[in-house]
């Protein structure tokens, strides 16, 4: 029996726990408390369990202060295990997921995951359950096995992903973690067929627009000036004028376009018989590398300038920008590394390109880090009621990093 077979046939024995474990997470809200939630602790609490149970020895915590956390600060855990190599293979995953969004919608309770049919049902149990649990496990074959991966492995498991990272990787890099020549992968994207490794991503802008007019009875509306109202035709004309002016497409992305999408609006008045005076919505854009965010800017502000003019309400503009980070050159070692582990396993030709952004690999990208996201995943559940796993892909995912922890690159 190859090495190979030896460690499929490992993980396929270890699929039930693999489901278990996700699981036992998973029934752990790990919600920012910038976003209402009490943040990570409690499931690295439970992570740091599981490794214990899991033998793959000691892990070591980082903490960023954060005064909002209910701890005061935000955990992120590092395993790191010794291989051949001292070069490291460093598989980051976060700990942190969104909040449900309407309960209504589910048709299960999301904090309790449910097998139905070949998929596992839950919150986080795709983003980014199933690969931080393949990462685990993946090790945990080659430990079952007694093989010596070739280079050494690094688990980060991190928090803050879904909020922007600044207290999870952006520290965690400023504190010299990571090293120059590290392998670095984040699970934390991908499609159903698993062929799609994600070299560069998009720039990002973060929208915020308030609209101040006048607050009044809504049986006299003539009295006030209704932000509601202006509100709405700001952001129809915001998002016309983006996707008019900027129309380009590059077929390296997925989506081709760049997209300006309005996502959020915060509460206004209490009552439905006040006519607002203030209301307050986001956009959120994910703009072609080959479109210059200055230009982007320019288009928004024209547009807020002249709804301002002809309806008399004030408008402010807040923006918080990430321009794209350079892309991970495709004959880099990591992506010759997951390319092999991919063909290995599915098998599949995998292709290169690019996605919306916001994942952990731009931060490493900036820093001359090469940096790969991948993983075989549910195409479009990420963030949804309902949200899922197929069960075998997470035993695919962990195959595939068993392959890249004994590839010596």
């Amino acid at each position: 029996m190859t090495e190979k077979t030896k460690i499929f046939a490992e993980l396929e024995q270890l699929r039930d726990e693999m489901v278990d474990s996700l699981k036992r997470l998973c029934r752990i809200p790990a919600i920012s408390p910038h976003n209402g939630g009490t943040g990570e602790e409690e499931k690295v609490q439970e992570l740091e369990k599981l490794v214990e149970e899991l033998g793959l020895g000691p892990v070591t915590r980082h903490e960023v202060k954060d005064p909002v956390s209910p701890t005061g600060s935000r955990p992120s855990l590092f395993l790191e295990y010794p291989g051949s190599n001292p070069r490291r293979l460093c598989i980051l995953t976060h700990t942190d997921v969104v909040p449900e969004g309407e309960r209504s919608l589910w048709t299960l309770d999301p904090y309790e995951p449910e097998v139905r049919g070949t998929r596992l049902y839950g919150r986080g149990v795709s983003d980014n359950g199933m690969t931080l649990v393949a990462s685990l496990y993946a090790l945990k074959a080659l430990v079952n096995l007694g093989l010596t991966p070739a280079q050494s492995v690094c688990l980060a498991f991190v928090a803050d992903e879904e909020m922007g990272s600044g207290f999870g990787v952006k520290p965690l890099l400023e504190r010299g973690l990571f090293r120059s020549d590290d392998l670095v992968i984040a699970p934390d994207g991908g499609n159903d067929a698993g062929d799609f490794v994600e070299i560069s991503e998009k720039s990002g802008l973060t929208l915020g627009f308030t609209v101040t007019g006048r607050q009044a009875h809504a049986s006299l509306p003539h009295t006030g000036l209704n932000a509601c109202r202006v509100a709405n035709i700001l952001s129809v004309e915001v998002d016309e004028a983006l996707h008019r002016a900027f129309p380009e497409e590059d077929p390296a992305f997925e989506p081709p376009v760049s997209t300006f999408e309005p996502t959020r609006r915060f509460a206004n008045v209490p009552n439905t018989n006040t006519v607002p005076g203030k209301e307050r919505f986001q956009f959120d854009c994910r703009v072609l590398p080959s479109v210059p965010l200055d230009d982007v800017l320019e288009v928004v502000e024209k547009t807020c300038r002249d709804v301002a003019l002809r309806t008399g309400a004030e408008i402010e503009l807040e923006v918080k920008r990430n321009d794209a980070a350079p892309p991970t050159d495709p004959s880099s070692d990591v992506v010759r590394l997951l390319c092999r582990a991919i063909k290995e396993v599915l098998p599949v030709e995998p292709k290169t390109g690019g996605i919306g952004g916001g994942t952990f690999a731009a931060f490493f990208r900036r820093r001359g880090i090469p940096a790969v996201v991948w993983q075989q995943e549910c195409s479009g559940v990420a963030h949804q009621p309902d949200e899922y796993t197929e069960i075998e892909y997470i035993v695919n995912n962990a195959k595939v990093f068993a392959l890249m922890m004994m590839d010596p690159a």
